[in-house]
C-alpha cells in the first residue's frame, strides 16, 4: 500500500453566506425504514437536519409515515410506494440520496436500490441498501455521480464474500480493494474507522465503545448525506462527518458515560461537535 496517500488534515468548513436560504444547503432524500425499523429513519433525518442540510426529506412505507412524520416537525414525509425511485427523486428535487437505514431485505428493497443507483446524484449506501445488493456487487454499474458506502465489518464481509474475521485481520486492505473495485468510496465503520477512495486512506481516532449500539450508522449516513448536500467534495464529506460522528460520540461519553450513550444522544451532540470544529483556527490534524 505505498502509493496509497494517507490524509492527516481535515477540510474546513465554510462560512455561511449572510444571504443564505434552505436552498443553500442542499436537499437531502432518505429512503429508509420498514414496519418495526422505523426509528433508523428518524435516526437518519434528525443527523441529516443537525449536520446542516436545507432540507430532508424521507420516503418511508406508508405503514409508518404516521410515525415517522410525528417525531420531527422539520422534516417531510412521504411514502416510498408506489412511483419509480427516478419519479421520487425529481419530485424531490433532491441534491443527495441517502439509502439503506432500517429497509429490509425484501425484492422490492432490492428493486427500489437497484433504481436508485440509476439515479445521476451522490448516493449514499448504508446498512440493508448494501445487504440487498452484496451478492451481485461485481455487477454494481460505475454511476456518473459519487457513490459512498458504509459498511460495518458484518456488512463489508458479505460485499467480499468474506468472513467478518477477514475483514478486521485486514481492515485497510479490504476497504481499498473494494473502493477501487466499485469506483466508489467506502466508509469501513468500527474502531479506527476507515475512508477511502482506493487512492487515499484516513483512519479516524475520535469515537469511542459507548458507541456501539443500535442507531449510531443510521445517524453516520444522515450526516453524510448533509455534508454532499453543502457541497463538500465527496472524500471530504465522508472523512468529516465520520470524524464529527465520533466526536458527537465522545462529547456524549463525558456526559453520560459510554454504558448508558444512545444513537440519540449523538444526535444531540452533533451541534457542539460542528461548532467546537469550525472553532478551531488553522488546519485540524486528524489526530487531534
Amino acid at each position: 500500500m505505498n502509493d496509497i496517500h494517507f490524509l492527516d488534515s481535515l477540510p474546513p468548513w465554510p462560512e455561511r453566506p449572510r444571504d443564505a436560504h434552505k436552498g443553500s444547503f442542499g436537499t437531502v432524500l432518505i429512503v429508509a425504514g420498514s414496519p418495526g425499523m422505523s426509528g433508523a429513519a428518524v435516526l437518519a433525518g434528525n443527523a441529516a437536519l443537525r449536520g446542516g442540510a436545507g432540507l430532508v426529506k424521507l420516503a418511508v412505507p406508508e405503514p409508518i409515515v404516521p410515525l415517522v412524520a410525528v417525531q420531527q416537525p422539520c422534516f417531510m414525509v412521504q411514502p416510498v410506494e408506489p412511483v419509480a425511485m427516478a419519479e421520487l427523486v425529481s419530485q424531490a428535487k433532491a441534491d443527495v440520496l441517502v439509502a439503506g437505514p432500517g429497509l429490509g431485505q425484501t425484492t422490492a428493497v432490492r428493486e427500489r436500490v437497484e433504481q436508485l443507483l440509476a439515479c445521476d446524484i451522490p448516493l449514499v449506501l448504508d446498512a440493508d441498501a448494501l445487504n440487498v445488493l452484496a451478492p451481485v456487487p461485481a455487477a454494481w454499474p460505475h454511476r456518473p455521480a459519487p457513490t459512498l458506502l458504509t459498511p460495518h465489518p458484518g456488512e463489508m464481509a458479505r460485499l467480499l464474500g468474506c468472513s467478518r474475521e477477514q475483514v478486521q485481520d485486514e481492515r485497510l486492505g479490504k476497504a481499498i480493494a473494494l473502493a477501487q473495485r466499485l469506483g466508489s468510496i467506502v466508509v469501513l465503520k468500527g474502531a479506527g474507522t476507515i475512508v477511502t477512495d482506493g487512492r487515499s486512506a484516513y483512519i479516524n481516532r475520535t469515537g469511542n465503545p459507548g458507541m456501539a449500539t443500535g442507531g449510531t450508522g443510521d445517524v453516520l449516513a444522515g450526516l453524510l448525506g448533509a455534508l454532499l448536500a453543502q457541497r463538500f467534495a465527496p472524500l471530504e464529506a465522508a472523512v468529516l462527518s465520520v470524524y464529527l460522528h465520533g466526536l458527537a460520540g465522545d462529547l456524549a461519553a463525558e456526559r453520560l458515560g459510554e454504558v448508558s450513550l444512545l444513537a440519540t444522544d449523538l444526535v444531540e451532540m452533533l451541534p457542539l461537535a460542528i461548532q467546537r470544529y469550525r472553532g478551531r483556527k488553522g488546519a485540524t490534524l486528524v489526530g487531534q
